[in-house]
């Protein structure tokens, strides 16, 4: 059997999940084969609110582009701006979304954008689930001891939802 294949002949598909902020950006690096999804990797790209705001951009930038280099992944999936937030937190959301999209393009990506119901509704079965509700159920999906951090387990959850809508 050919090594990195299943028994099929597939090949596992890494993904990438980001849930973008511009102070914590999420991600989540998961492996699907066949129907299985398996845990790679996933993490938080934290930047410092004493930066000026186009520092911050630069360290999500730069971060993203890291995994994304160490990890390798084909598709990626990133949640969509949820708008009932205040405008200038929109703003600023939006160039995060912004900087990402950009590191993801530049990578050849294959890239889908979900909207937090969908992303939710994907690991919980419920498009209002709780953030609790989310962590639980990514530690159950992906086999975890322990559940990630809100921030990794929401990018772990549009790494899944981009799994189960990759074909």
């Amino acid at each position: 059997m050919t090594p990195g294949k299943t028994k099929a002949g597939q090949e596992p598909v890494r993904i990438l999940g980001i849930d973008p902020g511009s102070r914590a950006t999420g991600y989540g690096v998961i492996d699907r084969q066949g129907q299985a999804l398996a845990f790679v990797t996933c993490g938080v790209i934290r930047t410092s609110e004493k930066q000026p705001f186009p520092e911050r951009l630069a360290e999500i930038y730069d971060g993203i582009r890291e995994v994304i280099a160490v990890y390798k992944p084909q598709l990626a999936g990133v949640e969509d701006i949820f708008t009932a937030i205040n405008p200038r937190s929109a703003l600023k959301l939006g160039h995060a979304r912004g900087v990402l999209l950009l590191a993801i393009r530049q990578h050849g990506l294959l890239l889908e954008e979900y909207s937090p119901r969908l992303v939710k509704q994907a690991v919980a079965g419920y498009g209002q689930a709780s953030k609790e509700q989310v962590q639980q159920m990514v530690r159950v999906l992906l086999k975890l001891s322990a559940a990630p951090s809100h921030d990794a387990a929401d990018a772990l959850a549009v790494a899944i939802c981009r799994a189960n809508y990759q074909l």
